[in-house]
């Protein structure tokens, strides 16, 4: 079993560290102007401007049911959907106010399509919900608010109660976890209570857990739904740290007490959460191999994004990552899920521009090999330790060297290269992988080594 224990959470993580890989869906009125997801407050939009998007949004081509194909296809175990982001707008037919896609030309409930379509395909569903609401009118002005360099701003905002705003967010959330069954993570995004504006906007302020009044919020989701998984942005710790847009390089650790965390790296195709249409910095295959199997490697999760186009699909560009998800996933999951960072004594043999994983039960290991090496791969500290060795996206095997002390280089598989490799590394805890000259044409190749 890994030796590896997390901080104690309240929610259940146990499904959400097994499976280590899902799908962030940013989808909202934003997917029209097209220009990522804070265009509203970027280019300073009054709502009046605004609401040309409301009264247009038909996304006559939506499909929640191809979306969760192609998630599964791309081996994703979990999805979480913008309910609410940052502009008010609201994905579901929510009481609470008229700013819904009830009310648009979509005309019905696009979270509640989401949901049956996800949970047909066996996907765990999560939401995120924005504590930032640029809409609403009790919603005091801040530095990040549209409003802000108004020269009236002061006099729109100073009447602004907080208090009524966390109610609606409390109501809010009572419906989205009374009215679409089981739901497994609840994504908050996000406080920032250190802001504060400058010069003469100084009464300006950010935001944070005293204003969402997050404990009667977080109280109220774990009365719903006992077990959920809730995300640390609403300022109180819960079940989930976030690093957003960048690869932390070790396993995240609480920073007071330097416990290892349950976290999820969150992550976008391109430099956009919502639909950008002329965004040009997509990601390459390799990387995002790489970002899935470095996250895995350090115990984290990774949380990859897709902003569906204003009409309701994923765009080419969108389905093109998804199908190198789908193309490496459907061979090498195993090294995925119910994987872990290697044992400390097995991180010692780690090569260069290599990755370890390991099974939770500790009887596999997979090395993945982000250079190709020419004809063989050492391994430092595994000679005896290895029972058989195989190239996971196929099952073929891979001879290796019996072991490092002398009395053991009779090789198991009377490999003449091997012979001639091993005899200079007599006496060395070294095992030796014999590997093809030409890399197999797999972006990341992995090998699944099982241990004695």
């Amino acid at each position: 079993m890994s030796s590896y224990v997390t901080r104690k959470t309240p929610g259940d993580t146990a499904w959400f560290t097994h499976d280590r890989f899902g799908m962030f869906i940013h989808w909202g009125l934003y997917a029209m102007p097209a220009r990522h997801e804070w265009i509203k407050t970027t280019a300073k939009i009054t709502e009046e401007k605004y609401d040309k998007y409301f009264k247009y949004f038909d996304p006559d081509m939506y499909d929640a049911r191809e979306w969760a194909r192609q998630a599964k296809a791309a081996g994703m175990k979990y999805a979480v959907l913008t309910t609410k982001h940052h502009e008010g707008f609201c994905m579901w037919d929510t009481q609470y106010t008229d700013y819904k896609c009830t009310n648009t030309p979509a005309g019905r409930d696009l979270v509640r399509e989401f949901v049956d379509a996800f949970r047909a395909e066996g996907i765990h569903i999560g939401f995120y919900y924005s504590l930032i609401d640029w809409h609403h009118p009790e919603f005091p002005i801040d530095p990040n608010h549209p409003r802000r360099d108004d020269p009236d701003a002061y006099e729109q905002s100073k009447d602004r109660d907080v208090r009524k705003y966390a109610q609606y967010m409390r109501d809010q959330v009572r419906e989205l976890l009374t009215n679409y069954g089981k739901i497994d993570v609840l994504w908050f995004d996000f406080s920032y209570s250190k802001d504060r504006g400058k010069g003469d906007k100084a009464w300006m302020r950010g935001k944070g857990k005293d204003d969402w009044e997050s404990e009667e919020l977080i109280a109220l989701a774990r009365e719903l739904q006992p077990g959920i998984i809730i995300d640390n942005r609403a300022e109180i710790e819960q079940d989930l740290w976030t690093p957003e847009q960048y690869q932390p390089t070790e396993w995240v650790r609480h920073a007071e007490t330097g416990e290892l965390v349950v976290w999820e790296a969150c992550q976008t195709f391109s430099g956009s959460w919502g639909y950008y249409r002329d965004e040009m910095t997509w990601k390459s295959p390799e990387m995002l191999i790489r970002m899935l199997v470095n996250t895995v490697s350090i115990g984290g999760n990774l949380l990859m994004n897709v902003g569906p186009t204003s009409r309701g699909y994923f765009d080419a560009r969108a389905e093109k990552a998804l199908k190198v998800y789908a193309d490496w996933m459907k061979d090498n999951s195993r090294s995925i899920y119910g994987c872990t960072m290697a044992e400390p004594d097995i991180l010692k043999a780690l090569p260069a521009n290599c990755r370890f994983t390991q099974s939770e039960d500790g009887k596999r290991l997979y090395l993945h090999m982000f250079a190709y090496p020419f004809g063989h791969m050492l391994l430092k500290g595994l000679a005896g330790k290895v029972e058989y060795a195989q190239f996971l996206h196929d099952g073929s095997e891979v001879l290796f060297n019996a072991g490092g002390r002398q009395e053991e280089q009779v090789e198991v598989n009377k490999d003449a290269d091997l012979a001639a490799l091993t005899l200079p590394l007599a006496g060395q805890d070294v095992l030796i992988l014999k590997l093809p000259p030409v890399k197999p044409d797999v972006l990341v190749p992995v090998i699944e080594l099982i241990l004695k």
